[in-house]
């Protein structure tokens, strides 16, 4: 029997089919869906060749990526002090990108990329990293963690806080909602900052980084695009040219790619194939749906089935957000929600309520696709599908954190979100099958 997925995205009834190009012509859009299309298999083609020239360098350089690899943190000569505070988090072992990703910033002068899948330690890699080359004799700016969004620059700055503990380093938060003092930023020498907020600074010379030994971007791939690339271009000016650049990222997209080359020099390449980009552990899930009752009807029955410790809810815009949160606290859900139009001060205590266990479901915008690690989580609904395919990988990776078991599960309403959760499937080589009527087994 084919599935309610199958039947939408393949042929589908054929007289709602015909129904539905004759509104498109109606409306004048049809010219410009076909227009879409094509551009949509330019950009293709665009990508498929520079991934090509991206594997081949690989192929060429991968000996050199490859060659610094610690199996233990003891190997990896760090500070005593430093491997005090790993242990003390409870880091025994390094992961796959700590044992591959650490070292070639450390020893050598070189720029470095690294692509990690969510949830393998990324950020413990380059706070270990940033925590590791300060000179605590030296009371200036050595390193700048920059982070997209608010509420990832304050988890990154908890992590660094927790892994010096045993070390003085003097570690600021430069974001945006939050005070400084010039005493702080002064004696600063690792600051983690959001784009805006760190460029101000330094534009009204509050923060000097001309002798800024390393400078790392988190979630690149977010960070280098439109709205935040023009800013990070301006940082630059204001850095040396002997600053060390590394940025890490889940996805690392061609296009990306082909942009650092114009700001960094012969980095190390520590880049993971995008067949590779596959979220062990997470088990993914698709459920049709007919209208967007039918959808809220249907996450309703999946709260009700099951027992879920936290879990997390996407929705495309912020109005939906904030009509999914209302509905659901009138149904008596323990719910909190996170958007871009919120105060940060609204931001923090959401944010607290979910990390403290106080409310289990936290719906949100793509403002927390990336990075936010609430370790509890076992469960991610995309109530909307992500608007590019790279979030996706993101989103779902806020469960099965550190190699625990999650699930994934996508509401496909029409044709065009069972063709965007094709593509995905195709983007990622991963298979996302029909929710099973007991679902119980997987959590």
């Amino acid at each position: 029997m084919e599935s309610k997925f199958n039947n939408m995205s393949n042929n589908g009834d054929q007289k709602e089919s015909t129904e539905e190009l004759k509104e498109l012509e109606e409306l004048g859009e049809l010219e410009e869906l076909e227009e879409l299309e094509e551009l949509e298999k330019l950009e293709e083609l665009e990508k498929e060749e520079l991934e090509k020239e991206e594997s081949d360098d690989s192929k060429n350089e991968s000996k050199n990526q490859y060659k610094d690899v610690a199996d233990s943190f003891d190997q990896m000569n760090l500070q005593v002090n430093l491997l005090r505070g790993i242990y003390a988090l409870g880091w025994e072992k390094p992961s796959y990108v700590q044992q591959h990703g650490i070292l070639p910033v450390l020893n050598s002068e070189k720029d470095v990329i690294v692509q990690a899948q969510s949830g393998t330690g990324k950020t413990a890699t380059f706070t270990i990293v940033a925590s590791q080359i300060i000179d605590i004799n030296k009371r200036q700016v050595q390193v700048v963690i920059l982070n997209p969004t608010r509420e990832l620059a304050d988890q990154t700055l908890k992590v660094l806080v927790s892994l010096t503990q045993y070390m003085k380093i003097n570690i600021v938060g430069v974001i945006g909602g939050k005070r400084l003092t010039n005493s702080q930023v002064s004696n600063a020498q690792i600051i983690v900052a959001t784009p805006g907020r760190l460029y101000d600074q330094i534009e009204r010379g509050n923060i000097n980084i001309s002798s800024l030994k390393l400078f790392i971007i988190d979630e690149a791939d977010q960070m280098l695009c439109k709205g935040f690339k023009e800013q990070i271009v301006e940082i630059f000016n204001f850095m040396s040219e002997d600053t060390q650049i590394a940025i890490y990222s889940a996805t690392m997209p061609p296009d990306i790619i082909d942009l650092t080359k114009k700001f960094m020099t012969n980095p190390i390449k520590i880049l993971v194939r995008q067949d590779q980009l596959t979220l062990e552990g997470i088990t993914q899930f698709y459920i049709g749906v007919d209208s967007e009752q039918d959808k809220y009807d249907s996450l309703c029955d999946i709260y009700a089935m099951l027992t879920i410790s936290q879990s997390m809810i996407y929705c495309s815009t912020k109005p939906k957000v904030e009509w999914l949160t209302s509905q659901m606290e009138e149904n008596g859900f323990p719910v909190g929600s996170i958007h871009g139009d919120m105060t940060q001060e609204e931001r923090d205590i959401s944010m607290k309520s979910f990390r403290d266990g106080l409310c289990r479901v936290l719906i949100t915008t793509d403002l927390l696709a990336r990075g936010i690690d609430v370790q509890q989580v076992s469960l991610v609904i995309n109530y909307d599908l992500p608007n590019n395919k790279e979030n996706y990988i993101h989103r779902i990776g806020r469960s099965g954190r550190y190699g625990r078991k999650g699930v994934a599960i996508n509401f496909v309403m029409n044709q065009y979100d069972a063709k965007e959760l094709q593509e995905i499937e195709m983007y990622y080589e991963t298979q996302i099958k029909e929710m099973p009527l007991d679902i119980s087994a997987f959590m």
